[in-house]
């Protein structure tokens, strides 16, 4: 079974960046479908990107031409590109390995702060 493991997390001010990566065990990664999703204090978990197995990638309104995420099959890892961040943003960030559009494995998370 694949498993998850996120990183890259952090405190950044408003306006900067991070990258986040989601490294993957298991030979079958490159057809995973790969989801990122955040859970802010007191909001459900949404889902903000999404990285196909064809290198397809779709992301939540909210985040569009800010965050891009991508993949590196050969290193079993999605990544999270999240530019001009906001204090919006602040959330446990996890990633997910979609089966039939839905998360059926998660990682452990990733804290990421925006300050003001």
């Amino acid at each position: 079974q694949v498993q998850l493991m996120e990183s890259g997390g952090g405190l950044v001010q408003a306006g900067g960046s991070l990258r986040l990566s989601c490294a993957a065990s298991g030979s079958a990664f490159s057809i995973l479908n790969i989801g990122w999703y955040r859970q802010a204090p007191g909001k459900q978990r949404e889902l903000v990107a999404t990285a196909t197995s064809g290198g397809s990638t779709n992301y939540a309104d909210s985040v569009k031409g800010r965050f891009t995420a991508s993949r590196d099959n050969a290193e079993n890892t999605v990544y999270l590109q999240m530019n001009s961040l906001k204090p919006a943003d602040t959330a446990v960030y996890y990633c997910a390995a979609l089966v039939l559009g839905r998360p059926a494995r998660w990682g452990q998370g990733t804290q990421v702060t925006v300050s003001s």
